[in-house]
Order: C-alpha cells, then structure tokens, then sequence
C-alpha cells in the first residue's frame, strides 16, 4: 500500500475523473475533487485567476492529476481561428498552466500527471485540435520533466478511446478500447512510481 498521499484530481466530474477520485479514495488516500461545475473546489481551467484560486483554496499537495480539457470536435470546414483555439485554450493552456501555477503549491517530489490520448499519433477524422492539442502536452512533459525542481516528476498518460465511453466507438473504428483496469494502471504508474517526462500508454 502507497503512503497517504494528498492528491488533487481535475475534470473529477468526468468518465475518468470520477473514476480515478473514487478508487484512490477507497485506497485511503485525501482526494480533492475538482471540475468546472462542482465537487469539493470549482475552476476553470481556461482562467488563470480561477487556477490560482483553486490552488490557493487547496494549499499544499502530494500530486494533481489532470482528465480535463475540451477541445473541438467536428469536421475540418469547421476548423477556424475561433473554434480551434477551444483545444489551445482547454486542453494545452488549461493542463500547462495547471503545473506552471500549480509548481509553487505542490510538495517537494510530488507529481503531475496529465491526459493526452493516441490521436496524437494516430489521427481520427473530425479530432485535428484534439491531436495538436495533445502532441502539444506531449512536449510541454517532455521539456518540464528535464527542468521542474525539487523533484517533481511530470508524465501524460495516453489512452486510446475507453470503454466506459462507447458514444465515442463509432469515430475510432477498428480500435481496442483501453479498459477502466488498464486506464488504472497508467495513472498510478505516473502517480507513484518514479518515471518523469514519460507518455503513459496503457
């Protein structure tokens, strides 16, 4: 069994957020819950001030976990300025901001982990902002992991789409969802092993 650990979950609200919340809980662990609508502390990922807040209302902590960040999903035509800066802003600023912020509250030799996907590098029809948004994250872990202090490790964990959400089966044909199990080890392997700068493909 892990030590105790006080672990930050963002996008708890969500399929894999719940998920993670409610299975680090059984295990004892302190879970503080946060989404854009509700749970223990509210934020929006999009807002520096509103990250800030959240961190502040937290204070010091062994780990974040982050499942969030929107992005635009539609077909190409669709694509513009505007509609693609919902991926920038959401899923690339939103978790980049969650650790260059959150660094300053986070307890020496704690852990990041955020959430990218396979679209990186195996891209679907309609998910282009999804795909640059993660390859993005993907590099942000990679640089961060080489130059966060005090030994805070950083990793993304990368699933393909999950069982737990089959609405999303029909735009990712041919592909073997990643299980709940599987999903449960990729986050705990960031969560406590020692890997940094790594992408978790469970």
């Amino acid at each position: 069994m892990e030590n105790k650990k006080r672990i930050i979950i963002v996008g708890a609200s969500g399929i894999m957020g719940k998920f993670l919340a409610d299975l680090l809980e059984k295990e004892n662990h302190e879970v503080i819950r946060v989404s854009r609508t509700s749970h223990d502390i509210q934020v929006d990922t999009t807002s520096t001030k509103s990250i800030k807040e959240m961190f502040e209302k937290v204070g010091t902590f062994d780990a974040l976990v982050s499942t969030a960040g929107s992005t635009f999903v539609g077909p190409w035509k669709n694509l513009n300025d505007q509609t693609f800066r919902t991926g920038v802003e959401g899923k690339m600023m939103g978790q980049i901001n969650l650790v260059l912020i959150g660094q300053h509250y986070i307890k020496p030799k704690g852990s990041f982990t955020l959430i990218t996907g396979a679209l990186t590098h195996d891209p679907q029809l309609h998910f282009a902002n999804a795909s640059a948004a993660n390859g993005a994250i993907e590099g942000f872990v990679r640089a961060a992991a080489i130059e966060l202090e005090n030994g805070i490790r950083i990793n993304a964990v990368s699933p393909t789409v999950i069982e737990d959400s089959p609405h999303y089966f029909p735009y990712f044909p041919g592909e073997k969802p990643t299980t709940m199990k599987e999903l449960e080890f990729g986050f705990k392997k960031s969560l406590f092993g020692t890997v940094t700068g790594q992408i978790i493909k469970p």
